[in-house]
């Protein structure tokens, strides 16, 4: 996912997490991200000392951040200073005393907040990377006064006036100037710089209380999984597992400074042991230990949430939360939303309960007596995956190592399609000792920017996978990217490789996704830059690339066995292929359930009433035709961080969305002739240079010839043969 680094205004950010798993700032937007110049000069402070390294642009290529050099106490006075300096020149645009102009006004905000953006993005992607109680001490103090500091532009009534000025004198100007210009207006006017003053009031107290309860949700999260854990005394439960596997559990009690095998829960609903585990009565626990989680710290908060955001929407004149989020979306409109995934569900339903049936006769093969559960479904899928395609997950992830994966694998591709190349740069400072760095460089030897890899899952690191940026491309302030990717891959024990699951591969192409859309930018603003799209367009170049590592050329190329280097055999390969869009039912109706629960938390209007969270999960499904018993949302809403922490409220159904234009570009890729650079440099042109400089679906005609059907999105989830 494309973690949203929320700024509050021009320059101060909160970051969530979408691929994932995000902590965001309520009163901004991603698109109200803004990198600022490193280049432009900052007033010196008393409080400036040689020993913080934020308060001064990084020396480092493209002003990479110097983690080496950065101490938790160095955060608070940055943003001290950051905030005087933002607020001094946001001061100096508003009482300039020429008339409002492109420069003096819209390009002047675009340049201002260097030292506040620069912290911002470096200090809340540390809160998702590295979290503990001293960071999220900072993130509580800090939250109230951004949130206050956003509010005092979007609401300043003389700021909004130039702005006006500009927007309504902007024929003149060139056509990404005037994007810029109708950027900043809409973001205003949806903040509400044209409410009456008591409406601003109540509207600064909405984002407060807001700002505080997305934080205090997040914060439960990464509570949950320190303390939503499963501490397995026995070995004998473990059966199932391999000793690789067991091996990684011993370690992490270990590190917990605890006797026995320690389990601990990915974000999800689902929890990937689970198709391995033969203990049944384990399977349960490690299932209800998920589902349930941080339900009593959460649970009022999603209610209270809910509520607020409803409130909010109906003070700026939209009828629900929803329809206020969807306005500036490609969507539009919620009954757009609606019709979409609605569409989808009964024949996901269909598919979901056809595989069910399967795993049923399963069940009743092995010899056992129960109607399947939730907990038993991966692991009987995986028994009936075996008997169909006569493979076992074991018998992959031996093929699947990551360095191999990494550099044979999506490099390669990368190197085939776009021309680049990655050299490693063990010479940059990184925040975590299993983090890694490269610089990208074009097929003529020009640098593109700088990329980092966080791979391995770990206590104070956010659920999920995502991408963020730590220095967006701008020609205005000429800027290279500065990206990273963070994965969760479970750590092996010491001395043993890495071995992949096949998902784990496709998480591994679909960040990187992201990675070049922020790396191949050129664009002149930095708030039109990069990945700083409609969330309902930001995850189709992730999950176009995803395609990339089922390609037959590039899966050939990296799936070799990690001990011998033979390639995978081709008779398995054509199996992993073949398996691809197995248990597609069960794995769509689990996304369509927790998007339309979304929609349904986001459709409420101020003042409806909702008894409980659960009684309300359970109708939002039966609502659409999702109530299927062994199949739960991917996310359930005490523990949807999408949605409650982080940035992608009324938004989770842009991973379907941006899906449609994944598989209808791949498929015309394919028709086209696949991985050569023609396709790559038209595509690379089209659509990830433009950021959100052009209007999005002309880009994609541009690149595609048409509008996206939805023909290769069924064929790609194996919804129709």
């Amino acid at each position: 996912m494309r973690k949203t680094l929320i700024a509050t205004a021009i320059g101060a950010a909160l970051v969530l997490s979408a691929c994932a798993e995000q902590q965001t700032n309520e009163t901004v937007s991603n698109t109200q991200v803004k990198q600022v110049s490193q280049s432009m000069p900052e007033a010196k402070s008393a409080e400036q000392t040689a020993s913080n390294v934020l308060l001064s642009p990084s020396p480092l290529q493209y002003h990479a951040p110097q983690f080496d050099k950065i101490k938790t106490a160095d955060y608070l006075p940055a943003f001290e200073v950051g905030l005087k300096e933002h607020k001094q020149q946001i001061a100096s645009i508003i009482n300039n005393s020429e008339a409002a102009s492109f420069d003096n006004t819209i390009v002047a905000m675009e340049k201002s907040g260097a030292l506040l953006n620069r912290t911002t993005r470096v200090f809340f992607s540390m809160v998702s990377l590295l979290s503990n109680d001293e960071l999220q001490a900072i993130q509580g103090e800090i939250v109230p006064k951004l949130t206050e500091h956003s509010d005092n532009i979007f609401l300043n009534p003389k700021l909004f006036a130039r702005v006006e000025a500009v927007y309504h004198h902007k024929d003149s100007l060139s056509a990404q100037d005037q994007r810029l210009v109708d950027f900043y207006y809409n973001q205003f006017v949806r903040a509400g710089a044209k409410l009456s003053e008591a409406d601003k009031t109540q509207m600064r107290e909405l984002n407060g209380e807001l700002a505080t309860l997305s934080t205090e949700f997040s914060q439960n999260i990464l509570k949950s999984f320190k303390d939503d854990v499963i501490l397995v005394t026995d070995k004998a439960q473990l059966k199932g597992l391999s000793e690789d596997e067991i091996g990684a559990l011993a370690n992490a009690a270990k590190e917990a400074g605890k006797e026995g095998y320690l389990i601990s829960l990915v974000n999800t609903t689902r929890q990937p042991l689970l198709s391995s585990l033969e203990d049944r009565g384990l399977r349960e626990k490690i299932w209800q230990t998920s589902a349930n989680r941080a339900m009593a710290s959460n649970g009022p908060i999603v209610l209270k949430q809910a509520q607020l955001r409803a409130e909010k929407a109906k003070l700026l004149g939209y009828e629900t939360w929803a329809d206020y989020v969807l306005a500036d979306q490609m969507a539009a409109n919620p009954d757009a939303v609606f019709a979409i995934l609605d569409d989808l569900a009964p024949k996901a339903v269909a598919k979901a309960k056809a595989e069910g049936k399967d795993i049923q006769a399963q069940i009743k093969a092995s010899g056992a007596d129960f109607e399947l559960q939730p907990w038993d479904w991966a692991f009987y899928a995986e028994q009936v995956r075996k008997a169909k395609y006569d493979l076992d997950e074991s018998q992959i992830k031996p093929y699947f190592e990551f360095n191999t994966v990494l550099n044979d694998g999506m490099f390669y591709a990368m190197q085939k399609f776009y021309g680049i190349t990655m050299k490693e740069r063990k010479d940059l400072p990184v925040w975590q000792e299993d983090v890694r760095a490269w610089e990208v460089f074009n097929e003529d030897g020009s640098s593109i920017g700088l990329f980092y890899l966080d791979p391995y899952a770990r206590v104070g690191k956010s659920g999920g996978a995502w991408m963020d940026e730590l220095v967006t491309q701008s020609f205005l302030l000429d800027n290279k990217p500065v990206v990273y990717n963070a994965l969760n891959i479970p750590k092996p024990a010491e001395g043993q490789p890495t071995l992949m699951t096949f998902d784990e591969v496709t998480t591994m192409f679909h960040e990187f996704g992201h990675g070049i859309h922020g790396l191949f930018s050129q664009v002149k603003y930095p708030s039109l830059a990069g990945t700083a799209t409609p969330r309902d367009f930001v995850e189709f170049p992730s999950q176009a690339n995803e395609d990339w590592a089922t390609d037959p050329d590039v899966l050939a190329h990296y799936a070799k066995h990690y001990k011998t280097g033979e390639p995978i055999p081709q008779a398995l390969l054509e199996k992993v292929r073949a398996a691809a869009s197995f248990n597609q039912g069960y794995d769509t109706v689990e996304y369509l359930a927790a998007a339309l629960l979304d929609m349904e938390w986001h459709s409420l209007k101020a003042g409806e009433p909702v008894a409980d969270v659960k009684s309300f999960e359970a109708k939002a499904r039966a609502k659409h035709g999702l109530d299927y018993a062994p199949v739960l949302p991917r996310y359930q809403s005490t523990y949807f961080s999408h949605v409650f922490g982080g940035g992608y409220s009324a938004g989770y159904y842009a991973y379907l969305w941006t899906e449609v234009f994944a598989a209808d570009a791949f498929a015309h890729t394919m028709a086209e002739g696949g991985l050569k650079r023609a396709n790559g440099d038209k595509y690379r042109q089209a659509i990830l240079s433009k950021g959100n400089s052009e209007d999005l679906m002309q880009d994609y005609i541009q690149f595609r010839g048409q509008k996206p059907t939805v023909d290769a999105l069924l064929k790609r989830r194996g919804l129709v043969d």
